[in-house]
C-alpha cells in the first residue's frame, strides 16, 4: 500500500492500532531503496493478516519524512498502537528483516 502525507494519519496510525503496520521509506533514485524493496516485500507477504506493509516514497511526501526525522533511507519503520515501536535504516539481509518481523510482532 503506497501512503502519502494525507493519508499517513489513516492508514498508518490508526491502522497500527489494529495490526502492526511496517513503512518502508523510500524514493526512486536511491538505489538501495529498490534492491531492499522486492525483499521486504516478500518477507511481509509470508506474515499475512499478523502486519501490513505501507510504502511512502519521501520525495513526494517531506512532511512526514520530516516529522519522524528520516534522514537517510532506506529506513524502515514499525508501527504498533499508533508510535513506533523499532526501526532499522538500509538494506539488511532478508532472514534479518524476518527475525526483525517476529521479534516486534
Amino acid at each position: 500500500m503506497q501512503v502519502t502525507d494525507q493519508t499517513f494519519e489513516k492508514d498508518v496510525i490508526e491502522k497500527s492500532k489494529e495490526i502492526p503496520v511496517i513503512i518502508d521509506c523510500w524514493a526512486e533514485w536511491c538505489g538501495p531503496c529498490l534492491v531492499l524493496g522486492p525483499v521486504i516485500e516478500k518477507v511481509v507477504e509470508e506474515f499475512k493478516e499478523k502486519v501490513i506493509l505501507a510504502k511512502l516514497n519521501v520525495d513526494e511526501n517531506p512532511n512526514k519524512s520530516r516529522e519522524y526525522d528520516i534522514s537517510a533511507i532506506p529506513a524502515v519503520k514499525i508501527f504498533k498502537d499508533g508510535k513506533v515501536v523499532d526501526e532499522f535504516i538500509g538494506i539488511i539481509p532478508e532472514d534479518s528483516i524476518r527475525k526483525w518481523i517476529q521479534k516486534n510482532l
